[in-house]
């Protein structure tokens, strides 16, 4: 066996075994475990420097001390992520305060296709979940993990809790056209670094950002939902979706104008709750 798979099996190995604890532990113990964790562990990881350098870069106006807290709480939320990974259909079913709910049914129930896009915030997981207790199945696209025994494990954890799921990458778009043309609908984190995106001002500073989601929703003119996910607390969240985003005139730049308009609302909803975004991203080039 290869280096590189005895290490993928020890990280699948111990990832298995959080994830047995996580589902064995009731839902608020679980999160509250994963919370611990991810405090006490997450701010001595070199992966926090790049958190830290985003932070200073990004909220200059706040001191070191303030960003540190923010760090710290980014762990936190980053942890509870993780324990309450097995619980999804609970939190969704029991836990949230849904705002705008109206929205999912109208994408549901009128016959074309649509677009919910999200971000890094809160329990992000939860988007899919809620929209499907809402009766409205997400395909959801998303980065596969680097170790496919991991990969296994997240698509397992989504199952029940989410509509298809659609890795990201060349065969990952021919099937969300599929999906769009079908009239189904798709589900988007649109908040990471995309190196051969287009770069878009986010937090005042140039950020590739894919074009996929903007391409998508000019060319299919289907509804384009944004859904920010809370943390209220615990393992208690409010999703608020908003109305369909007001697409911009037709033209060869209408695209950007949309992805400026998602850029714009996301770094509103990073700024009210900084401590529930996941800075660990590489998210600008420099």
């Amino acid at each position: 066996m290869t280096a590189k798979r005895l290490r993928h099996a020890a990280e699948a190995g111990a990832a298995l075994l959080v994830w047995g604890l996580f589902r064995l532990l009731p839902l608020d113990a679980a999160s509250a475990f994963g919370g611990w964790l991810g405090r006490a562990v997450g701010p001595r990881l070199g992966v926090s420097r790049i958190a830290r350098r985003n932070l200073a870069r990004t909220l200059p106006e706040r001191d070191e001390a303030a960003r540190e807290r923010i760090l710290i709480g980014m762990w936190d939320n980053l942890g509870r992520v993780a324990g309450e990974f097995p619980h999804l259909r609970q939190i969704a079913a029991e836990r949230v305060e849904l705002v705008g709910g109206e929205w999912i049914d109208l994408l549901r129930d009128d016959d074309r296709a649509g677009i919910f896009i999200s971000g890094h915030l809160g329990n992000w997981e939860l988007n899919g979940a809620v929209a499907l207790h809402r009766g409205l199945p997400l395909h959801l696209i998303y980065r596969a993990a680097n170790n496919p025994w991991i990969e296994r494990l997240y698509r397992a954890g989504r199952q029940g809790a989410s509509g298809a799921q659609i890795q990201k990458g060349p065969e990952g778009a021919r099937a969300a056209l599929k999906v769009l043309k079908s009239g189904g609908h798709l589900g988007l984190l649109v908040d990471q670094k995309m190196n051969d995106g287009v770069p878009v001002p986010f937090f005042g500073r140039d950020a590739m950002t894919a074009p996929a989601v903007a391409q998508f929703a000019t060319r299919f003119g289907c509804p384009l939902v944004p859904a920010r996910t809370e943390r209220l607390g615990g393992a208690h969240f409010r999703v608020t979706v908003l109305p369909p985003l007001e697409m911009p005139p037709p033209g060869p730049d209408a695209s950007h104008a949309l992805l400026v308009r998602i850029n714009t609302l996301l770094e509103d909803w990073i700024r009210a709750a900084p401590e529930q975004w996941l800075w660990l991203h590489r998210r600008w080039p420099d």
